[in-house]
């Protein structure tokens, strides 16, 4: 049953891609202001994630879990700066001719996505679920601003969402290989899920939460604020479901 987990999990997380066809008809500021809300309160679900569920359960079951949890950051550090792997959030960026390139590292991207789930559902049913949420709360902003930046960079909408999809399908890859993998090698799960806390950890603090330290307006930033209490409120909530 785990790899069925595993593969309903990925495939809902891919479907997320389709999630910029409800966007198609608003304007850029409505876009915008919807892509911040959102992202902020996905940062406080990746704070929540990484430091109340991955890290602590890495830290119990892998003896060298901070050391991978140091690989995790260092490994996305060098995807933004190898892959041109960047979060425009507010739908609108510089435009780079390698924008396939760009979508290259969104598929990469969704590839760990992929394993670190299915490391999860191998570790605990309850985690695996986590990891699921942790993963859509970001996907789903993120796929809207990917969206609005492949319609403006010329694409077609149609076109946007296809490649949008490929890219999110290799989730489901990753989730099966790392299925697979983990119940034959030993202690790939522990360092697969620290791994994770330190990639989470990672595109919070240093990929999103910057983004909203311009905020100059009081009454912006207590909605910022609460929407991100919010994001880590809802993840402390989750360690007491069984």
């Amino acid at each position: 049953m785990t790899l069925v987990y595993i593969i309903i999990s990925t495939i809902v997380i891919s479907l997320a891609s389709l999630v910029g066809i409800f966007f198609i008809s608003l304007k850029q500021d409505s876009l915008a202001r919807i892509v911040n809300n959102l992202v902020i309160f996905a940062t406080g679900v990746l704070l929540g994630g990484a430091l109340l569920h991955l890290i602590p359960e890495a830290l119990g079951s892998e003896a060298r879990a901070s050391l991978w949890i140091i690989a995790g950051i260092i490994l996305f550090f060098i995807l933004e700066k190898f892959l041109f792997w960047r979060h425009c959030h507010n739908g609108v960026c510089e435009i780079h001719p390698v924008r396939y390139l760009n979508l290259l590292g969104d598929g990469v991207h969704n590839f760990v996505d992929g394993t670190v789930i299915a490391a999860a559902f191998v570790a605990d049913f309850k985690l695996g679920i986590t990891v699921s949420i942790v993963s859509l709360a970001h996907e789903i902003p993120q796929e809207i601003g990917d969206f609005a930046i492949l319609v403006h960079s010329g694409l077609s909408r149609a076109k946007a969402l296809l490649y949008n999809l490929i890219c999110a399908t290799t989730c489901i890859l990753g989730g099966i290989i790392a299925f697979f993998f983990a119940s034959r090698i030993n202690n790939l799960t522990g360092i697969l899920i620290a791994f994770a806390g330190g990639n989470f950890l990672y595109m919070a603090l240093v990929d999103l939460l910057p983004e909203f330290r311009k905020t100059e307006r009081a009454a912006t930033f207590a909605l910022q604020f609460l929407l991100l209490c919010l994001g880590i409120f809802f993840m402390w909530l989750l360690k007491f479901i069984n």
